[in-house]
């Protein structure tokens, strides 16, 4: 059954915030998300989209999400960036291909989805245009993402609050925000995550390199490096045998404007302490 959350109107009763610090939360919850580097093309202008991913059907570009008004976000509502970030549907109505984690972004707690908006109307607009979907089969949007979402589709009903504090914080930072699965899972050829193998890694990852097991299996896994080590290479890329990471985990670590170097140290141990107890998964990538 799939569960969708209904977006929080800008300026919500319950979230007396001010905007000033409602702002400076999306901006620190924009670091958990890695800096939503997908959105910006290595050593290109931050946020602005087009950045090429492979899908088992084609190429899909990532969205400029600076507020421009003509390519980016600028003359979206509130509501229509919420339905955008986790339902997959654009304000004109079309869907969005999966490689943008909406399902898993389903799951952010609703205060946090409206700071983080918040802070994505502030980044500097760029006017950028999003390359098409290209791909050699017809009706990717209008019939085969919605097949797959009927099939595979996993969402969430998301909480009010986020948890502050301990394993729940590190587990909904890691499934919802921060987004450890998406890379770390592997999937199958046609993009369904093999759940069986929840943060097991696999030998080509999503842009071709490989993606190391984050199960606390003693072997394969991250099952012999302490908390404080897995905090770490999260705050800092450099692992406990000193080599540092690089790709991908290498991007969203260091982020655009900010990226999970900014996270505090609380965070990062809470999601190495949330790695620590889940399955340990033989599974040997390298």
């Amino acid at each position: 059954m799939l569960f969708f959350l209904t977006p929080v109107p800008h300026g919500s009763t319950w979230a007396q915030e001010p905007q000033k610090d409602l702002v400076a939360r999306g901006q620190y919850l924009f670091g958990l998300a890695g800096g939503c580097a997908c959105h910006t093309i290595p050593n290109g202008t931050p946020n602005a989209g087009g950045r090429a991913f492979p899908i088992p059907f084609g190429t899909v570009y990532s969205t400029n999400i600076t507020p421009d008004k003509e390519t980016g976000l600028g003359n979206w509502s509130d509501k229509e960036i919420a339905d955008a970030m986790t339902k997959g549907i654009r304000p004109g109505g079309d869907l969005l291909v999966p490689a943008m984690p909406y399902e898993a972004y389903s799951g952010m707690a609703r205060q946090d989805l409206e700071a983080l908006i918040a802070y994505l109307r502030t980044l500097k607009p760029v006017h950028k245009e999003t390359p098409r979907l290209k791909s050699w089969v017809p009706f990717v949007r209008s019939l085969l993402v919605p097949l797959w979402l009927k099939l595979f589709g996993r969402f969430f009903t998301p909480p009010l609050k986020a948890p502050q504090n301990g394993i729940a914080r590190g587990r909904y930072l890691t499934d919802h925000v921060s987004l450890c699965g998406d890379c770390h899972t592997p999937r199958n050829f046609i993009g369904v995550p093999k759940r069986a193998l929840y943060l097991a890694g696999m030998k080509v990852g999503p842009l071709g390199d490989e993606i190391p097991n984050i199960t606390p299996d003693a072997r394969t896994g991250i099952g012999e490096w302490s908390r404080e080590e897995i905090a770490d290479l999260t705050l800092t890329g450099i692992r406990p045998n000193l080599d540092n990471v690089q790709g991908l985990m290498e991007e969203v670590i260091e982020g655009t404007s900010r990226g999970y170097k900014n996270m505090t140290r609380e965070d990062a141990l809470a999601i190495a302490d949330y790695l620590k107890s889940i399955r340990p998964i033989a599974n040997k990538i390298d």
